[in-house]
């Protein structure tokens, strides 16, 4: 982890220990306003209902011990999808990557990103750029020293190779893992929209759509999967197993889904579900996607693990 003024206060490398830290944006105008066809959003949204589900969920993510940063910006600047904020950039153990979105629409965003890492200070390793593409949705901690990548519509290999090039020197493997077509290009089919982890040995999978060769992964470090029904991945779009772990086992869920929100608790996890039908559901993204990590508990330190490695 990076310190600043004495204290731990950015470093990522892990989906499931403690989170302290996110970074978050408030939906707007730009939001509430619009097209539904041109953001492939399934309907037109309600900025009332939305609004309170947004500012309840901001709440339960408060409640959870996690200090919320604030991203900066007019909120009529045109980015709809920039309350998703896991995707502009992403944190590491060693400081932040700025990212670039394989959604032309989404790009701007990276500014918003890397304005907030310098009011804050926060250490940025640098930038994909193109022809590579990249999205944090795409991006899953397996541990401390494994990055799984989905290559798909939103994150190209030139992207995964310039990540490769960011995170080798910090001891950290990267390993690939094709996604299927689905619905095509238009629609948001991240790795994360596959997987959830909830514990270091503990992940929520879709079964149907997910890598073969990361599931053999994933059992060989000990992971297990619960895998969610048929019914409710489609009634939610796939967005019944995005969810925020907050703590080994301790999640935040969208609620509705209650085979799946069953499925967790039986295999020993603590749930709080919000009511996510305005905010999450039409707009393909859940409690993940609205937290950008800054800082869990437990993620090693870039600098010391290159030094631990040296003969």
């Amino acid at each position: 982890m990076t310190e600043i003024a004495g204290a731990a206060s950015f470093g990522v490398a892990s989906m499931v220990a403690p989170l302290r830290r996110v970074a978050m944006r408030r939906p707007g105008r730009a939001t509430f306003e619009a097209d539904p066809g041109l953001w492939h959003y399934a309907r037109p949204l309600e900025p009332d209902r939305l609004a309170r589900q947004y500012d309840a969920f901001a709440g339960y993510v408060a409640e959870a011990g996690v200090a919320i940063e604030w991203i900066d910006g007019a909120t009529d600047d045109g980015l709809a999808d920039s309350m998703f904020t896991f995707d502009a950039s992403f944190m590491t153990p060693g400081g932040a990557i700025l990212l670039r979105p394989g959604k032309p629409l989404r790009r701007p965003e990276v500014e918003l990103h890397e304005a907030l890492y310098a009011r804050l200070g926060a250490p940025v390793l640098g930038a994909i750029t193109a022809p590579g593409t990249a999205e944090g949705g795409d991006l899953l901690w397996i541990d401390d020293r494994t990055l799984a990548v989905g290559r798909g519509f939103r994150t190209n290999q030139a992207g995964i190779d310039q990540l490769r090039a960011f995170l080798s020197p910090f001891g950290i493997e990267l390993h690939a893992f094709d996604l299927p077509m689905w619905k095509g290009s238009a629609a948001c089919l991240h790795l994360l929209s596959l997987v959830s982890p909830l514990d270091r040995d503990l992940a929520l999978v879709y079964p149907r759509l997910f890598p073969v060769a990361l599931h053999g992964l994933m059992r060989e470090r000990g992971i297990q999967c619960l895998e969610v029904s048929d019914e409710e991945f489609h009634a939610s779009g796939g967005l019944n197993l995005n969810v925020l772990t907050t703590a080994p086992r301790r999640c935040l869920a969208i609620d509705g889904f209650p085979e799946t929100v069953r499925l967790m608790r039986d295999a020993g996890c603590e749930v709080t579900c919000f009511e996510a039908d305005a905010l999450c559901i039409p707009c393909e993204g859940g409690p993940t996607c609205l937290t950008l990590p800054l800082l869990r508990d437990g993620s090693r330190d870039g600098t010391e693990s290159r030094k631990e490695e040296r003969p």
